[in-house]
């Protein structure tokens, strides 16, 4: 199944796991978007350093950035209203959580990178 999916937090650092999220969903040919706060490229992606050039509906966004940084990124996540929002550990942040069910998107608290590898993403 297509899920056009936003990796926020993307980085160019191969030892990252905003990559290693980037390098799986590439491997089973989902559509990515990289939105990070450095610019550059993550495997032949830019790093976007917002949602303005999405023009897709989003599925998934898969969240990198800690609690303490995702407070810029609530309200256009909510304006992006994908289907869902997956908190990868260490992301957790539960009036996030909150927001988001409350206007219907549902709320994992996942690895991605786990997800994609046992086939439940």
């Amino acid at each position: 199944m297509n899920k056009p999916t936003v990796v926020l937090g993307a980085n160019a650092n191969p030892e990252k796991y905003a990559y290693k999220a980037i390098e799986f969903l590439q491997s089973i040919n989902q559509p990515i978007y990289a939105v990070g706060i450095k610019a550059g490229e993550v495997l032949g992606l830019p790093i976007e350093s917002d949602f303005s050039n999405i023009k897709d509906p989003i599925h998934t966004v898969t969240l990198y950035v800690g609690a303490q940084n995702q407070s810029n990124w609530i309200q256009p996540i909510l304006d992006l209203f994908p289907e869902r929002v997956i908190f990868n550990p260490g992301t957790e942040n539960p009036e996030f959580a909150e927001m988001l069910e409350e206007k219907g998107i549902k709320v994992e608290e996942a690895c991605t990178l786990v997800m994609v590898r046992t086939g439940v993403y």
